[in-house]
């Protein structure tokens, strides 16, 4: 199978270093498979996202070098296909309705495939899907192997919220399935949504991808940079100091000569094996 890796930042906000880091390192796994590096929008929490900022983050990668090689694909255009396999999971009897309040599930009280909560009249339910008394493992190509007991540590989790819009994990699974990727390329603080993704793929009928996991990128503080904390956007008009910051972030070769993205990018090709990544889960951004 040709390997097929993605991008798929969420448009919070515009590009920032840690998001530049996860792009980088998809593309440089892709390209030294010699496969395909595909886009993705996920565009499905309204409330979170920034006005026009899928259209700043599309704009901004190809002047960090990083040009994919189909159109990108936007969640919010996917509604349907997010349907069919939420009424799969339904007619499968593995989702029930769920009026539970944080402050009812709070104590870590398991649901055991139940509300605990009265139905409300008037107020839609999120839908959860059950999970069992199950370990899902699997072997990280950068952490190592990964075990997750799914019923301790997330319980029978939300895949379409109160609102109607379906939840990361279900979209994500759908769409890398969609999409054909054969090697999930990401930042760290994914690590732990992979078991439920296994075993969403697994009740779906899905195949599952390898998965990497980048080191997450720190600021001063300690904190993961991100959109949240207001991590300031890495300039696409003078894309080289961010772009060799992100390259030293992966203990990569940085070209003293390169004069553009480009440049960089290929030196650090040349020199790149994915076992050359740093193995630690977090580091702190130069």
């Amino acid at each position: 199978m040709n390997y097929r890796g993605r991008f798929a930042p969420s448009p919070t906000g515009h590009l920032h270093f840690g998001s530049l880091v996860a792009a980088v390192g998809s593309w440089l796994c892709a390209r030294h498979a010699g496969g395909a590096w595909l886009l993705r929008v996920e565009d499905i929490d309204p409330p979170r996202e920034m006005p026009g900022s899928a259209e700043s983050i599309l704009a901004a990668l190809p002047a960090f070098g990083l040009a994919a090689d189909q159109p990108a694909l936007f969640q919010s255009q996917r509604h349907a296909a997010y349907e069919a396999a939420f009424e799969q999971l339904k007619a499968a009897g593995m989702v029930f309705p769920c009026w539970c309040s944080r402050n009812d599930l709070a104590g870590g009280l398991h649901l055991d495939g139940q509300c605990l909560a009265a139905p409300a009249d008037g107020r839609e339910p999120a839908w959860r899907l059950h999970v069992p008394d199950i370990e899902v493992g699997f072997v990280d190509a950068l952490q190592g192997p990964q075990n997750q007991n799914l019923r301790l540590s997330a319980g029978d989790f939300v895949i379409r919220r109160v609102e109607g819009y379906y939840a990361y994990q279900l979209a994500c699974v759908v769409d890398d399935a969609f999409q054909g990727i054969t090697e999930v390329v990401r930042g760290n603080d994914l690590l732990d949504s992979t078991p439920r993704q296994i075993f969403l793929q697994r009740c779906l009928k899905l195949p599952t991808p390898a998965y990497l996991h980048l080191p997450l990128a720190l600021d001063g503080d300690g904190r993961k940079l991100s959109k949240s904390e207001r991590a300031h956007p890495v300039d696409p008009t003078d894309p080289l100091p961010a772009l060799r910051r992100a390259l030293d972030f992966l203990d990569l070769p940085v070209s003293s000569t390169a004069r553009d993205p480009a440049g960089l990018l290929a030196h650090a090709l040349d020199h790149f094996t994915p076992d050359r990544l740093p193995h630690c889960s977090e580091r702190a951004a130069a």
